[in-house]
């Protein structure tokens, strides 16, 4: 290096220590929502957790609730997606024989599998997205990030089963949504109950289970008067 060439300090700029900073709130928030819900979490807990001034949540967040859909916003994205991109292929493979339990499999394993591998982020959003499901706000951003890729299983399940009134499909994937809610919110009541023979953080073990015990409910349907 010559004289007169500037070193590098390694410094980072005032966007990467922005966009650093976010993170670590909306990590943080993510945590403590997944824990407590939304009525259960203070700004000033967000801030704590990070370790800063109240101050600077509220530069970035005007209150709780635009925290709180931040959250619930920055994986939807990708996990709606990459369910999407499986359902689309699917269906292309399927052609004219879409099966129940196939559908399911791409609707279910894609997000599990991306729970198992992403990390303790993802298992936080995981339980987080659980809590909220249950409540208005959460059901709110639900139809808003979710309904497009619930709408597209269920057009492939109405191919499945073409004898099957909408009514069915429809509380077919009611219950298939419930399942997975109580499993992505790993409560541990199936720890205690199973006395640790089933974990409630065994995803690998539910992915095996799931698609193939929801297509026979869909199934039996067939029968209900």
């Amino acid at each position: 290096m010559s004289a007169g060439s500037p070193a590098k300090t390694g410094r980072r700029t005032k966007a990467e220590q922005r966009a650093e900073s976010l993170e670590q709130i909306l990590d943080a928030a993510e945590y403590l929502f997944s824990q407590r819900g939304l009525n259960g979490v203070t700004l000033r807990d967000v801030a704590q957790r990070v370790g800063v001034h109240t101050t600077l949540v509220h530069y970035y967040f005007a209150d709780k609730r635009a925290l709180f859909d931040e959250v619930f916003a920055r994986r939807a994205g990708v996990t709606s997606g990459r369910r999407m991109e499986a359902l689309e292929r699917y269906e292309a493979e399927a052609g004219d024989h879409p099966t129940v339990e196939g559908a399911l499999h791409a609707f279910l394993d894609t997000d599990l599998d991306l729970y198992m591998t992403g990390g303790e982020g993802w298992m936080n959003y995981a339980q987080f997205g659980a809590r909220a499901s249950h409540t208005r706000e959460g059901g709110e951003l639900m139809d808003i990030h979710f309904d497009p890729v619930v709408l597209k299983l269920v057009g492939i399940l109405k191919r499945a089963l073409p004898d099957y009134a909408d009514e069915d499909i429809f509380w077919g994937y009611h219950f298939v949504t419930g399942a997975l809610m109580s499993t992505l919110a790993r409560t541990g009541r199936i720890d205690r109950l199973s006395g640790g023979l089933c974990r409630s953080d065994d995803f690998e073990a539910v992915k095996k289970r799931i698609a193939k015990f929801m297509a026979a409910g869909f199934v039996a349907l067939k029968d209900i008067k």
